[in-house]
């Protein structure tokens, strides 16, 4: 695109913001005759009249409506990158994309989903498939603006804010037999495992603990999302170890028992991940904020209401 097509492109869309030769004039520190003569270069080059007067006030006509409808979103970007401390939620037209485990869909989306209404009526939140391996490349390449994640990110130009570190639990159907108390280690290697592992590995922190003690536990099945392992456990025999904000509805629903490990399982740091060039980008640090807040004080509330749902004989 040449130089003076994008300045064009920049008035067209002021005069439809303002619906106002002047307004735009005003909007864009110009003189009113520096922009009608744009727009007299306008319908030159795009053979269109695209404003017809109408009392003080000027309507668009069909082809500057379809074309402000391919632009504004474009031209809003443009904005909010050169001027990234100028953004306004109330009127931009964003689209961010967030790479984030399906678990935290479930817990921040229905919360975002109100402030968004309230405040960004025209934004719009993309989630990604998130994985462990790719991390850094997805934000390098900039195909999201936002990771949720546990990925343990050693980059320079990849910046990261701690939200939590999630205490792993036991979950198995109600009537287990060890649905109890106390489980000792014995009893818990020797139960059949269900893991969700989101990058296709079947070992773990739990595996590493284990091991330091000498022992190994058998995976017996393997899933790649949290959704289904709630009416896994609650219909066989299986037990699995989880971060409970994964399974929470399950838990506090009373669906599946949930039992204390026979040892701590610390699971990794969940924080949130940007790319250094986006560091002062508007948008990203309010869409950053919210999201931050959301899961952080969702995890302080999920582990203090936790307790009292834990077997206890």
């Amino acid at each position: 695109m040449r130089t003076h097509d994008l300045g064009l492109l920049m008035i067209f869309d002021a005069i439809m913001t303002e619906g106002s030769i002047t307004r735009a004039a005003e909007r864009l520190s110009l003189t009113q005759p520096a922009v009608s003569n744009s727009v007299s270069r306008m319908r030159t080059i795009w053979k269109d009249e695209l404003f017809v007067k109408e009392g003080r006030n000027i309507q668009p006509t069909l082809f500057a409506q379809n074309l402000w409808s391919q632009i504004r979103a474009p031209i809003q970007i443009l904005n909010d990158a050169v001027e990234p401390h100028q953004f306004d939620p109330a009127t931009s037209t964003r689209t961010f994309k967030l790479a984030i485990p399906s678990a935290v869909v479930d817990i921040a989306w229905q919360p975002l989903r109100a402030i968004i209404e309230a405040e960004a009526p025209q934004i719009n939140i993309h989630a990604v498939p998130y994985t462990i391996v790719n991390g850094e490349q997805v934000l390098n390449d900039a195909e999201v603006d936002l990771m949720i994640g546990s990925s343990n990110l050693n980059s320079v130009v990849i910046h990261g804010q701690y939200l939590f570190t999630p205490e792993y639990v036991c979950i198995m159907r109600k009537d287990h037999p060890l649905a109890k108390p106390n489980m000792t280690i014995d009893e818990f290697v020797d139960a059949p495992h269900l893991l969700v592992s989101l990058s296709g590995d079947v070992t773990g922190v739990t595996d590493q603990i284990l091991a330091q003690q000498g022992k190994q536990r058998r995976i017996a099945m393997s899933v790649n999302h949290f959704s289904v392992m709630p009416s896994l456990v609650e219909n066989s025999d299986l037990i699995a170890v989880v971060p409970p904000t994964a399974v929470e509805e399950a838990i506090f629903s009373r669906r599946v028992a949930v039992v204390k490990p026979p040892f701590p399982i610390p699971g990794p740091q969940v924080s949130s991940f940007w790319h250094k060039r986006q560091e002062k980008d508007g948008g990203l640090m309010w869409i950053r904020g919210h999201v931050n807040k959301i899961i952080k004080e969702h995890a302080i509330n999920h582990y203090a209401k936790l307790e009292q749902y834990f077997v206890n004989g």
